[in-house]
């Protein structure tokens, strides 16, 4: 649970240690000034908005002006109902932001992962994925051992001594529930205590109201379709959607996939605009789906994630096989050269 200061890429890094969280927050509020203008930059999920919400409220009236915007088009449904009801204040980025801004925070994500987020001077990068390499910035503060960026901001919260609004802690609280799969999957004794803290400020029937809204009835046709193309490799299972209008549609046939008893491995494929997006899920023994998305793809795409959860995004154009003649046997070949070397380790033992 280090804070790094200078480059992320292996080299001379000079390392921050802090004796408390409350040094931690410290450091970071001493990189603004009341005539700053900053930027808050996320990919947007529960996760990123709700720790994008806490920043705002961390560094309300300490900076002249604060900007949280998003990347990626907001799709999925539940993620639309918890910016609506909660009253997040997000916009959608544009490059012209980059000119009216002087600071920029990156949250729940980290330079590396999106093309958006390369050449910007960061000044602070918060998050809990695991560290990636060649990108810098005043302030890193990088736990992969957190189950969600959205525990990391409630710490700060709790040294500053600031009591959430019911919005904020309602946000918080359904980052770390997403982000943990419940506390299922990659959560620590941190993201619990968080969790149990934040509990009595929530308002409860907003937090239903967003979890609820999962799927449209217009998304139903993806479940029949991803249900008829689906192959089975030993105990791993593939299937592939086609075009969809959000990818969003594809982590939701993941999710309800990997529940299959007798599957470890669950790949969901579908295009989206130009790309080839494929969804990863596996039960996490002895497996690491963010490994496997990064040493298949990080040469053609962005790849990356946790153990039991990870995700790429390949332009079609960097494959050998066009979007009309993609389908579950080709998402397979991509995939199967790896398998079959671990196969074969597997037989040797």
């Amino acid at each position: 649970m280090t804070t790094k200061k200078a480059q992320a890429n292996g080299k001379n890094n000079k390392k921050l240690r802090f004796k408390s969280n409350k040094e931690r927050v410290n450091y970071f509020l001493s990189l603004f000034g009341k005539q700053d203008k900053v930027l808050v930059l996320i990919w947007a999920d529960p996760d990123s908005l709700s720790s994008a919400f806490a920043i705002k409220r961390i560094l309300n009236n300490k900076v002249e002006k604060i900007t949280i915007a998003h990347t990626n088009e907001i799709t999925r449904l539940n993620n639309q109902v918890m910016v609506k009801v909660l009253r997040i204040p997000i916009v959608k980025f544009s490059s012209h932001m980059l000119q009216d801004h002087n600071k920029f925070i990156l949250l729940d994500s980290q330079p590396s992962h999106q093309e958006e987020f390369s050449g910007i001077k960061w000044t602070a990068v918060i998050d809990h994925h695991p560290l990636t390499e060649g990108w810098e910035a005043d302030y890193i503060d990088v736990r992969p051992e957190y189950g969600a960026t959205a525990t990391i901001l409630f710490e700060y919260l709790r040294s500053l001594k600031i009591k959430p609004t019911v919005n904020l802690a309602t946000a918080l609280i359904y980052g770390i529930k997403t982000d943990t799969d419940n506390f299922e999957k990659g959560a620590n004794l941190q993201d619990v205590m968080a969790f149990h803290k934040l509990y009595q400020y929530i308002n409860r029937h907003l937090l239903s109201k967003i979890e609820s809204s999962d799927l449209r009835r217009s998304e139903l046709k993806y479940f029949k379709t991803a249900l008829d193309q689906i192959k089975f490799q030993k105990n791993r299972m593939f299937t592939y959607v086609g075009k969809v209008s959000s990818s969003d549609i594809l982590v939701l046939i993941a999710d309800f996939l990997n529940k299959v008893y007798e599957t470890s491995w669950v790949f969901v494929g579908g295009r989206y605009k130009k790309k080839l997006v494929i969804i990863i899920r596996c039960d996490g023994y002895r497996k690491d789906a963010g490994k496997l998305a990064t040493r298949l793809f990080k040469e053609i795409g962005l790849a990356g994630g946790h153990r039991e959860k990870a995700r790429a995004e390949i332009p079609f154009e960097n494959l050998d096989t066009p979007p009309e003649d993609f389908n579950t046997q080709r998402l397979i070949k991509l995939f199967d050269k790896y398998f079959r070397l671990i196969d074969r380790r597997s037989k040797k033992k």
